[in-house]
């Protein structure tokens, strides 16, 4: 049996609150595959597309004067760990049930804390949100004063700033939920970012990686393996060329010498490799994984995935 953190992809969850409570359904039974051979379960999920919708709707209903106000970036961050954290714990719960597994899931709404220095807060890299053609994007950057920028060749998304997790409030919490047997939904989104100001804790607008707050999760929970969900089943090297190598492992040191040389995409496989080097990186004998959700259990076994050893 392993402690594991699974880093869930937001652009898994789907486009709409609609397509996502479809799409859960299917995302659960991988998952609950893991559980099934007894292993300890923590479920962490970005929210790009579904934050990036949520700021867009109010910002829109506060100017139409349908509501008072929109509703500042650590707010919807918040409710998107709500809803999407709610379609998980409903699509696993159901999917335990029909299993005759009696375990029970929690979701927990994590504030993450960043440095208020970070560099990231003047150089946003983020992307949220859906994506936009070219004349579409410049017209909501030049209406709403959001920086938009093209994203791995399938539009143009907004970014916003992106500073890296330094602790999780929550992580007592969530300890005491694992030793207790509970299923964990945590740091939905990468987490509510907060700065701390004279002891206390406030919201600032970004949106953390997922990867690498679900990496900051794995090690402060003291995780076995880090798991990363994404596209594909394995990371490429020369990806989308003829002379493309898929990777089965990866060393400390050969992920290190890959993204010098630029083979992984930013704001894509990039932040997943470097996250899965942190974890290796982290304490002896740990490792990470990167595969696809269809192939978790194969990959887990040996079978499929790229694993990153330190």
């Amino acid at each position: 049996m392993a402690k594991i953190v699974i880093a869930l992809g937001g652009n898994a969850l789907g486009n709409t609150p609609y397509e996502q409570l479809e799409l859960v359904r299917e995302t659960a039974k991988p998952i609950v595959d893991l559980i099934e051979q007894g292993n300890e379960v923590v479920i962490a999920h970005g929210n790009g597309p579904q934050v990036g919708m949520i700021n867009l709707g109010m910002a829109t209903a506060a100017e139409a004067k349908a509501i008072k106000s929109d509703m500042p970036f650590p707010e919807c961050g918040a409710m998107s760990q709500g809803y999407i954290g709610y379609h998980l714990q409903n699509a696993i719960g159901n999917e335990l049930a029909q299993r005759g597994i009696k375990k029970e899931i929690a979701t927990v709404v994590t504030q993450v804390l960043v440095d208020e220095n970070d560099p990231a807060f003047t150089h946003p890299t983020k992307p949220v949100g859906a994506f936009y053609d070219k004349e579409t994007a410049e017209r909501i950057a030049k209406e709403k004063g959001y920086t938009m920028v093209e994203d791995a060749g399938r539009g143009y998304r907004q970014v916003v700033p992106s500073p890296k997790p330094i602790d999780v409030i929550e992580k007592g919490a969530v300890e005491a939920l694992i030793k207790d047997g509970y299923i964990v939904v945590t740091v939905g989104g990468g987490g509510i970012p907060v700065v701390r100001r004279d002891g206390l804790l406030y919201g600032t607008p970004a949106v953390i990686d997922k990867d690498f707050a679900s990496e900051k999760l794995a090690e402060l929970i003291d995780a076995d393996l880090l798991i990363i969900l994404t596209a594909v089943e394995k990371v490429a090297i020369n990806y989308n060329k003829p002379d493309v190598k898929w990777l089965s492992e990866m060393t400390v040191e050969d992920a290190l010498k890959y993204a010098s040389e630029g083979q992984f995409a930013p704001g894509s496989m990039l932040p997943k490799v470097q996250a899965c080097v942190q974890f290796a990186k982290s304490k002896s004998g740990r490792k990470a994984l990167i595969t696809s959700l269809d192939k978790a259990l194969q990959a887990l076994n040996g079978q499929t995935g790229t694993v990153v050893t330190g």
